[in-house]
């Protein structure tokens, strides 16, 4: 079991692009095509079935929506950020 980090950890730690909305990390991609979104939306179940942590993820016309939370532990962890950060260096690739 992993353990809720503090405000401080999830304001410091939460990669750039993404924020915080109550018991979760979240950032919405933008895409030129709803085919690289959904692309981008199968990248990211992949990366999360290897981890065995996942996501909610939305998508949109032309954009993708992902949510990161440990529902175990009832807010964000270590686990969430580390998703996190995997998920925007496939995204920045």
């Amino acid at each position: 079991m992993a353990d809720l980090l503090s405000d401080d950890e999830i304001e410091e730690r939460t990669p750039d692009e993404w924020h915080r909305e109550g018991d979760e990390i979240v950032r919405t991609y933008e895409f030129d095509e709803y085919l690289h979104g959904v692309n981008f939306a199968q990248l990211t179940g992949e990366i999360a079935e290897a981890e065995f942590h996942h996501p909610e993820i939305v998508i949109g016309y032309k954009e993708v929506e992902v949510r990161f939370t440990t529902h175990d532990e009832g807010g964000i962890t270590d686990k969430d950020v580390e998703m996190a950060e995997l998920v925007e260096t496939e995204a920045n690739a």
